[in-house]
């Protein structure tokens, strides 16, 4: 059951303001408390009860973000160059407890990427206990030598710089050059690293599932976004 809560804390939680702008908001008259003015930044309020400027307040229990996440943007809030939050409202990048993305791409891998502020859910789509696949497009710079496919599965692959081998992963081939691999872990640059042990360079390289989850069938652009709950996502994911 949620507790109410202080109006500015609220309000700066959800990336709104600090308290300064509360009082001024206050003052304009701009923040209602289940239809009637609010009087104070103080005001121990329910999400549920207030509207600033008659709007409700955005995802006040939580955020979750289905997210295709285009060539050349960064998943971190401070590195140069484009970041995957400049797609989102601006104010998402404030919220507390923190947006974080799930399994990161890096900057030169496109494809689905699911970002939130709920910790479990962070925990229960990375953790391998949970077995909850990722699938990649592969496309290589240099023909497959036709070993991959075993050695990926075997259990036994050791990536330079890591202790322990690879959980055995799942490589379907294409042509000679493009693949999809299927993934239950995710280590930094695992797929990159996997097929450079190998020998090979990934040249392209798009997450296009998580679970059950596609891409394709979210429809949506590089850039583009909807939202959803810990629960819905959990449920396209497992394919429930």
């Amino acid at each position: 059951m949620m507790k109410p809560e202080r109006l500015d804390k609220l309000l700066s939680n959800l990336g709104y303001g600090v308290r300064k702008d509360v009082a001024y908001w206050i003052r304009r008259g701009w923040i209602t408390i289940d239809g009637a003015r609010a009087t104070s930044p103080a005001q121990k309020v329910l999400a549920d009860q207030v509207r600033l400027e008659g709007a409700e307040l955005d995802h006040p229990h939580g955020l979750t973000i289905i997210y295709h996440k285009p060539l050349g943007a960064v998943c971190s809030r401070k590195e140069d160059g484009q970041l995957i939050y400049e797609d989102f409202p601006a104010r998402w990048i404030d919220r507390k407890p923190p947006l974080s993305s799930i399994g990161r791409l890096d900057k030169d891998t496109s494809g689905l990427l699911i970002i939130t502020d709920d910790g479990l859910l962070n925990h229960q789509l990375t953790s391998p206990k949970k077995h909850i696949s990722k699938t990649y497009a592969v496309t290589l710079d240099n023909p497959l030598k036709g070993n991959e496919k075993e050695l990926f599965a075997s259990g036994k692959l050791l990536l330079e710089a890591d202790d322990r081998p690879c959980l055995p992963a799942e490589l379907t081939v294409i042509n000679e050059t493009q693949a999809t691999l299927v993934l239950l872990e995710g280590r930094y640059h695992q797929v990159r690293r996997m097929f450079a042990a190998t020998g090979n360079h990934v040249t392209s390289l798009t997450r296009t599932h998580i679970g059950a989850l596609s891409l394709a069938e979210t429809g949506l652009e590089p850039g583009a976004y909807t939202t959803t709950t810990s629960e819905k996502l959990m449920k396209l994911v497992t394919g429930e």
